[in-house]
């Protein structure tokens, strides 16, 4: 009884430790106006026939706020890495001076950096809907023990411990929420 009681919290925790990263990973992608390496991480370059990443043909470097380098390690691939940077869709526009691709970050205007907070908050409110699940699941798991024969108090304290895990990784989201959207306001 005791394994199937410390399994189904390690469940909820990890399962909200899985949550808190999604959430940071979808983070990352939403930029807030300054250059940053993470925002190429989606781009997918047609190498020799295969789709491979960016960071595995060029180093990615940040000039200044506002402006990031990929350098290739092979120049005859420059066309193909400014070609996955376009088919990727990130909204940078690839200028290839024949050493390497240069990519100026635009600056975000007032209505863009509104609807970026709106995608935050989405972002963090799917985070939260996926920790209240793995609550509900661990709560479902106690009242399955409980018909197994787990006493009722140490269920209610079980259940108490739960939420403190809840509650901890949807302030986590909050706090990543609002980190992420004070980078996108200012300017």
């Amino acid at each position: 009884m005791e394994e199937e009681i410390q399994k189904l919290l390690n469940d909820a925790q990890a399962g909200n430790d899985k949550s808190i990263s999604h959430l940071m990973a979808e983070l990352e992608k939403i930029r807030a106006g300054k250059a940053s390496p993470s925002m190429l991480d989606s781009v997918m370059v047609e190498y020799y026939g295969a789709m491979t990443p960016i960071h595995q043909l060029a180093n990615i470097n940040i000039m200044d706020a506002r402006t990031i380098t990929v350098q290739a390690w092979e120049r005859g691939i420059l066309d193909a890495i400014a070609t996955g940077i376009i088919n990727a869709n990130i909204g940078l526009n690839p200028q290839n001076n024949g050493e390497m691709i240069i990519l100026n970050v635009p600056a975000l205007t007032e209505e863009r950096r509104k609807d970026l907070v709106k995608k935050v908050k989405a972002e963090a409110e799917h985070a939260k809907v996926s920790i209240r699940n793995n609550r509900k699941d661990a709560n479902d798991g106690l009242k399955k023990l409980k018909g197994d024969g787990l006493p009722e108090d140490r269920v209610k304290d079980l259940e108490s411990k739960i939420q403190t895990f809840t509650d901890a990784a949807v302030k986590k989201c909050d706090e990543l929420a609002a980190k992420k959207e004070t980078d996108i306001m200012i300017i």
